[in-house]
């Protein structure tokens, strides 16, 4: 069984009471002495009623403006509502009380409007008159039937009053001797025997010798109208006897009678009573709209409620959604408008919910496939840029910029010529993907040599046509860096042939020396003048140029000779002022300037490689510039970004630079631009550095070449020497 909620009863209750307290008003005010019976009803009643809607009113008062204050949803338009109900029952109550009021006044005192009571009184005074009349008519019957009694004895007297009630039209007639005593009597009702006597004071009133007429109640008969006149008897004037005659009224001339004589009294009560009755029903009125106007105004915060309650739901559901909580499901509001909303808000709200999972559940897979993507890419050697269809890039991997030397980060969402104007150097690989973005072919493949920041290399590239709706999708471009490859191979055909030569050309030299010695020994004491001295010098050259094939010989050796490293820790600093201080006492007093970081850690190295280094470098600075004004750096810093756990160390003159031609074989044995070059200077300090499992490279600047060399601190199996260090 459904339960009633709590306020619905306190609801029910409380319509009990003021429907009951309305009964009660309406029925006292129509009668004045119910209305004195029920007065202290009506008032617990009442004032039951009114305190309880009082009490109820206020506290949802209170609770509105509570939540006006809080600023909760709903509670705006529940004010609203509020003040519109209120206003709707308030003035049309006001003006039908004014206007009740108003005709209650008025009404009251036409009631008792002096016209009216005056035409009452005539009313009356015309009944009177008439009932006068018709009573002297009948007092004069009797008079004439009196004087026919006048020679009647009393024995005759029965048979003339039968004649004379028949002619005067009497209910009864009867005749009183003195004393009252009955002489005679005749009635119409023959089972009434005795005749209705009149009272004493009626005789004594004809003792005096005036006759009486009046109308007198008769008992079981009903109003009568009594008269009685001197009935003079045989004996003369001097007699006593009375006669009586009762004259029946007719029944409905005694309602109407008693009708009039009630009302007047009636209005005689209500005229005494006209000011505590318009009291009376202005307390009423008043009383019952009070009630009225109460009960309206606590029914309008529940209609209100109910009506804002859906609606409240709705802004908060609203709110959830917008607050990113989709999902949210409302109560259901019923099956009016307002719950037709509710629902369509539910279904609104389970479909959003159903599509972020959609889309979320797709975003996790695509960002599984990015991160799987990322990984794989950033594990790839080769560097790979993708382009927008617009030419713009749109990804690339950690190798793309490595082997580029360009921080590609700065040109996503742009094309990749924007970047040119801060890396002048990125510019030849830019021209190459543009020029290949204007071919009509899908796939393309080509080499590049790149001169960068880290050296001149060697890449090859390759680029295809992404799928895409429309006519190009974009490009993937994929490179290699085969400079260490192509360096490698070249590496080791030339230290093969440096072998192969230090070998075969070692062999012949020293008995070519050994010859021309023994030759100058032996032949020059036999020679004289001119010919001993041609014999000199052909012998010297013979000893000199086999000394300068020895030390090409021993260059080449070195070249091939694998490497015997015996790292220890190494103050790269220095070390570098220690070589710096060799060549302090050259004959051009060249210009060193140190550039040292204090705060270098030290590496592990072979100290005797790294002085060869040194040496190389340094005399291929000073052969490069010009004598007396040749101007050396020597920098040396903690790697940053991916170098962050090597040791830089650059060196830079002021000559002309290497030529465009010999960058891409600068470290090739025997290449050379200088005339007195063996050009195994640069090839010994490139295999010094891999030795030490570093990296080199050298460009043009500004004033001169610069080779930079990068060193790892601690070399591959050498952790133990680091962490110690």
């Amino acid at each position: 069984m459904m339960q009633l909620p709590r306020q619905a009863i306190v609801r029910i209750l409380l319509s009990v009471l003021l429907i009951l307290s309305l009964y009660l008003l309406s029925a006292a005010t129509e009668n004045s002495v119910r209305f004195g019976r029920l007065y202290l009803w009506l008032l617990l009643i009442n004032g039951v009623v009114l305190v309880a809607l009082l009490g109820l009113i206020v506290n949802n008062l209170w609770r509105l403006v509570r939540s006006v204050r809080a600023r909760e949803t709903g509670s705006r338009l529940t004010l609203r509502l509020m003040a519109l109900f209120v206003v709707l029952a308030v003035v049309p109550g006001l003006v039908v009380y004014g206007f009740s009021m108003q005709f209650l006044q008025r009404g009251v005192d036409s009631w008792f409007d002096v016209r009216v009571e005056n035409a009452l009184d005539d009313a009356l005074a015309l009944s009177q008159a008439s009932l006068d009349q018709r009573m002297r008519d009948m007092q004069q019957r009797l008079q004439d039937a009196a004087r026919d009694l006048a020679d009647v004895t009393e024995e005759m007297a029965p048979i003339t009053l039968g004649d004379l009630r028949a002619r005067t039209g009497a209910s009864e007639l009867a005749l009183l001797g003195e004393n009252g005593r009955i002489i005679a009597a005749s009635s119409v009702d023959t089972a009434d025997i005795l005749p209705h006597r009149p009272e004493e004071s009626i005789l004594l009133q004809l003792r005096q010798g005036r006759p009486y007429v009046g109308l007198d109640p008769i008992e079981n008969a009903g109003l009568h109208v009594r008269a009685l006149v001197p009935a003079p008897g045989p004996g003369g004037p001097g007699s006593n006897r009375v006669l009586q005659g009762l004259f029946q009224v007719s029944p409905r001339i005694d309602n109407l009678a008693a009708e009039v004589e009630t009302a007047f009294s009636e209005y005689r009560e209500l005229a005494y009573l006209r000011g505590p009755l318009k009291d009376s029903f202005s307390l009423t009125l008043s009383l019952v709209l009070l009630l009225s106007l109460l009960f309206a105004v606590w029914s309008a915060f529940y209609l209100a409620r109910r009506l804002v309650a859906p609606v409240s739901r709705l802004a908060e559901g609203t709110r959830a959604m917008a607050a990113g909580e989709y999902g949210t499901q409302l109560a259901p509001g019923g099956n009016d408008e307002l719950g037709y909303l509710v629902r369509s808000f539910n279904d609104m709200s389970r479909r959003v919910a159903d599509v972020r999972d959609a889309a979320r559940h797709s975003q996790e897979l695509v960002e599984s496939q990015r991160a799987y993507l990322e990984t794989v890419l950033g594990r790839l050697s080769s560097g790979v840029l993708a382009l927008a269809p617009d030419g713009s890039l749109r990804t690339y991997n950690q190798a793309a910029s490595a082997i580029l030397s360009v921080p590609l980060s700065e040109g996503i969402g742009r094309p990749l010529s924007a970047l040119v104007s801060r890396y002048p150097d990125f510019g030849p690989f830019v021209d190459l993907v543009a020029g290949y973005r204007q071919s009509p072919e899908p796939e393309w493949r080509a080499e590049l040599s790149l001169d960068t920041s880290e050296g001149r290399r060697a890449l090859i590239c390759s680029g295809a046509t992404l799928p895409g709706e429309g006519e190009r999708g974009g490009e993937v471009i994929v490179f290699d860096d085969v400079t260490t490859l192509i360096q490698a191979q070249r590496d080791a055909a030339w230290g093969e042939v440096a072998r192969r030569l230090a070998h075969e050309i070692r062999n012949p030299l020293t008995p070519i020396q050994l010859s021309a010695e023994r030759l100058q020994h032996k032949v020059g004491t036999r020679l004289g003048g001119d010919e001993a001295a041609l014999l000199q010098r052909s012998t010297e050259t013979i000893i000199h140029q086999v000394e300068a094939m020895k030390e090409m010989v021993q260059a080449f050796s070195e070249y091939a000779r694998p490497p015997a490293l015996r790292p220890q820790a190494v103050d790269l600093n220095a070390l570098v002022r220690e070589v710096v201080e060799l060549y302090q006492g050259e004959p051009e007093q060249p210009a060193f300037r140190l550039d040292l970081d204090e705060d270098l850690p030290w590496l592990q190295a072979d100290p005797g490689r790294l002085r060869q280094l040194l040496n190389n470098l340094l005399r291929n600075a000073l052969e490069a510039g010009e004598a007396g004004h040749c101007r050396v750096v020597v920098a040396t810093r903690q790697g940053s970004g991916r170098y962050a756990d090597m040791i830089e160390l650059d060196v830079q003159d002021n000559g002309p630079g290497f030529a465009e031609s010999m960058l891409n074989q600068l470290f090739e044995p025997y290449v050379s631009t200088k005339p007195r070059g063996s050009g195994l200077g640069l090839a010994i300090v490139k295999k010094i550095v891999e030795e030490h499992n570093g990296m080199i490279g050298a460009r043009n600047v500004d004033g001169g070449a610069r080779i930079s060399v990068r060193l790892p601190r601690v070399m591959p199996g050498d952790a133990r020497q680091g962490n110690e260090q």
